[in-house]
């Protein structure tokens, strides 16, 4: 099985709102999501967990790579813009350094028409529980 299919699969969550994982390839991954009425929030925006759980998503097919579980043990998001119902997220990711066991990558979102939505930085640990995936090859630096 694939990194790709296993995720969007058994990420239950980032696929109950509507998150698509794109493309998975050693060391990116990109997803998407429309915004939906279901997404926003008292303000009428996209709610700011919407957009974590996109970036989330796209990390986790970056550090996962391995074919070990690597959850994310810290992660930084900064909103520079708020996403409007209609907009579709896209959100871009790759790793900034694949340490053996704390891997860190970066992940940019943006709206369809290139405006930059959110900036999110994680980091992970690789455990030793194996993934029933296809392990992809290892990258220094992408």
């Amino acid at each position: 099985m694939e990194l790709k299919e296993y995720l969007s699969e058994g990420d239950r969550f980032a696929r109950g709102i509507g998150a698509v994982l794109e493309e998975v390839r050693p060391g990116y991954a990109r997803s998407a999501l429309k915004v939906e009425n279901r997404h926003l929030n008292a303000g009428g925006v996209c709610q700011g967990g919407v957009i974590f759980t996109l970036a989330d998503l796209t990390f986790a097919a970056i550090v996962n790579a391995s074919g070990f579980m690597t959850p994310l043990t810290s992660g930084t998001i900064y909103y520079h813009r708020s996403a409007k119902l209609g907009e579709t997220l896209v959100a871009e990711g790759k790793v900034m350094s694949d340490h053996h066991k704390l891997p860190c990558a970066v992940v940019e979102v943006y709206t369809q028409d290139g405006t930059h939505v959110a900036s999110f930085t994680g980091e992970g640990y690789v455990t030793r529980a194996p993934l029933p995936v296809t392990p992809a090859d290892p990258v220094s630096e992408a």
